[in-house]
């Protein structure tokens, strides 16, 4: 008897709550409370694993889980050959060179002979020495943006989103190393052998996101106007065109970028629609 699919995803830190809300959009149910080690989707034949962030890597390079939500940063530290079956437009950070503000470095060159602190030891000693800059790259499992005010080092290789922790700490960036964020990775054997079933799960978080990005609209028009209309609507493929019942007039339905409704509006208005609807997608699958 084949076993329910297994979706390994963080337990604390920035990742859950985008991931949970991702796979509840998506139209999977099930019930997630703080202390939850598995939930158990009710309608859909999957439970969800909530693992260490650093654990996820492993669990699904040793099947412990056919598929795992976790950051890029970890899949390359990791060094794993795990399918990712895409990226996930959330969790975008970069693993970044910082120093303190009063120091004179300027550039990673600046670095020679001295001391880097990360928790990316990997991703860290591969940067430098493919610049061919020798350095002592200390390693820390936590909080590294304190390890030049300790004296444990004269700069930090750390993850950055915001900039405001470290800005907090008197750091300053001199250059990213690596740009990360959220990947849904499988399993290569599950790949395989249960791949309708991981195709599935994929489409169904595909559309999600898709739809997240997107706005459908709905017009009225002269048809009369219609080419210049049909020009400013970058859509998927050409708008549906519906004819109205008062002769010379049509609907014009059209998917468009949900950052583009609000400097197209004005631009469809004076190119003759009226009765513009601007409505959300709830899933998008292309």
């Amino acid at each position: 008897m084949t076993r329910r699919l297994r979706l390994a995803i963080p337990n604390k830190g920035r990742l859950v709550e985008p991931t949970v809300r991702l796979l509840r959009d998506a139209g999977l149910i099930f019930e997630a409370g703080e202390r939850a080690l598995v939930a158990r989707v009710q309608n859909f034949d999957l439970d969800i694993l909530f693992v260490r962030t650093n654990d996820v890597v492993e669990f699904v390079s040793d099947g412990v889980a056919e598929l795992g939500v976790t950051g890029l940063d970890l899949v390359a530290e990791a060094g794993s050959d795990a399918p990712q079956l895409r990226t996930l437009g959330f969790g975008k950070c970069r693993l970044t060179i910082a120093v303190p503000n009063d120091s004179p470095f300027r550039a990673p060159e600046d670095l020679a002979g001295l001391r880097v602190a990360t928790s990316h030891m990997n991703l860290t000693r591969s940067f430098f020495a493919g610049r061919a800059i020798p350095v002592d790259v200390i390693p820390v499992s936590g909080a590294a943006e304190v390890a030049p005010r300790l004296g444990l080092a004269e700069a930090i290789v750390d993850l950055v989103s915001t900039g405001s922790t470290m800005v907090s700490n008197g750091l300053r960036p001199i250059e990213e190393v690596f740009a990360s964020e959220a990947v849904l990775l499988a399993n290569p054997a599950a790949l395989r052998d249960r791949f309708d079933t991981l195709d599935t799960i994929q489409t169904m978080l595909s559309a999600t996101l898709a739809a997240r990005d997107r706005k459908y609209l709905m017009m009225n028009a002269p048809e009369t106007r219609l080419t210049g209309l049909e020009d400013l609507l970058p859509g998927l493929e050409s708008p549906s065109i519906i004819p109205l019942a008062h002769k010379g007039m049509v609907a014009i339905h059209s998917v468009v970028e949900a950052d583009a409704v609000w400097s197209l509006l004005p631009r469809l208005k004076a190119a003759g629609a009226s009765g513009i609807l601007i409505l959300p997608i709830e899933k998008l699958v292309q």
